[in-house]
């Protein structure tokens, strides 16, 4: 058999596309939908980070696909974009799903980002000393993503543990980032229901005391029992039926983007997403990333017991849910069978 000898130089070139390829291949069949529109509430923070980085680093390009992002103030708000049809898809977080079932209203996850909250709860320094539980935050106002999202539900939830309930406290659409942070500086609010980099920033200012923490495993272990499914992207059943295979390589791409973060440096992630991601500062970008990154999932498929733990969690904070928590067909919000295609190939 005759060798066929490249120069060193065209073998190195190739790299990168052999590397690519295998995710190029996952995205099967015909592109029904190249061009989608998918909304989303606070791109910038960590929570949407793999959103970012399949943008970013022409992830959706490789899978065949002209992806057009929408940000929105917050999960909410995206929602409804998807709802009122002028999203396709919706990057936001998997409980959703849920409590669109109990209005009798059908979404479906199909890749995951978090398999962690990726929240936390903090409240201004000088209010720290007087907050010995969740009862004690009575009449305080609390900045959220926005009202009905995540960050919002953490904080009922937290509430509902000191026996209050949501019109007992006030919650504050603040959106993400940097407007978190002025919401503190300015005193706007008592405290903050949110994610990072925000959380670190404030921490590192000794602005904030942290009350609950679900930016770890362990967080989450503490708080939710396990795993807990947070950022994925879900889409209306018809949507997925329809265009199986841009379902895919929309699946594709992000998980794509999972297995990255998980051997990426901060220093690499920090250099990939927008400058104004940083909020002036890398080295704290760097270390919120750090702080987080178990937290990413590691391939998009939903982790056995993840979403039971979301229900439960969401019962012990709504009493109009858990009326109706036997009616809740948890298989009917989301299929592992577009990422568990991309982990088996």
């Amino acid at each position: 058999m005759t060798k066929i000898h490249l120069p060193r130089r065209t073998l190195l070139a190739a790299v990168p596309a052999l590397v690519a390829a295998p995710y190029v291949a996952r995205a099967q069949g015909k592109i029904e939908k190249p061009k989608v529109v998918l909304a989303v509430g606070g791109k910038s923070a960590l929570y949407y980070l793999s959103l970012t980085i399949a943008e970013k680093k022409g992830y959706f390009k490789d899978a065949g696909l002209d992806v057009e992002i929408n940000d929105f103030q917050g999960g909410s708000k995206s929602l409804e974009a998807l709802m009122g049809g002028s999203a396709d898809v919706t990057a936001g977080a998997y409980e959703h799903t849920i409590r669109m079932q109990q209005r009798g209203q059908a979404i479906k996850g199909f890749v995951l980002m978090g398999r962690g909250m990726q929240i936390a709860i903090g409240v201004r320094k000088e209010l720290a000393a007087k907050i010995k539980g969740p009862a004690d935050i009575k009449g305080m106002k609390f900045g959220v993503s926005a009202p009905g999202s995540s960050t919002h539900m953490l904080l009922i939830g937290w509430a509902a543990k000191g026996g209050l309930k949501d019109k007992d406290f006030v919650a504050i659409g603040v959106g993400a980032g940097a407007t978190v942070v002025a919401a503190i500086e300015k005193g706007q609010v008592d405290g903050i229901s949110q994610t990072d980099p925000a959380l670190t920033i404030l921490q590192d200012k000794g602005m904030i005391q942290i009350m609950v923490d679900t930016r770890t495993m362990k967080g989450n272990q503490d708080v939710f029992g396990g795993a807990y499914p947070a950022a994925c992207l879900y889409t209306q059943p018809g949507f997925l039926t329809k265009n199986p295979n841009t379902a895919q390589a929309l699946a594709t791409a992000i998980a794509r983007a999972d297995a990255w973060l998980q051997t990426a440096s901060p220093a690499d992630v920090a250099k990939t997403v927008p400058k104004e991601y940083l909020l002036g500062d890398q080295a704290i970008y760097e270390k919120s990333f750090a702080g987080v990154r178990e937290t990413i999932s590691p391939d998009g498929v939903m982790p056995a017991g993840a979403q039971e733990n979301c229900l439960k969690f969401l019962v012990s904070a709504d009493p109009k849910l858990a009326a109706d928590q036997a009616k809740i067909k948890l298989a009917d919000t989301w299929t592992n069978e577009f990422a568990s295609r991309v982990k088996k190939s």
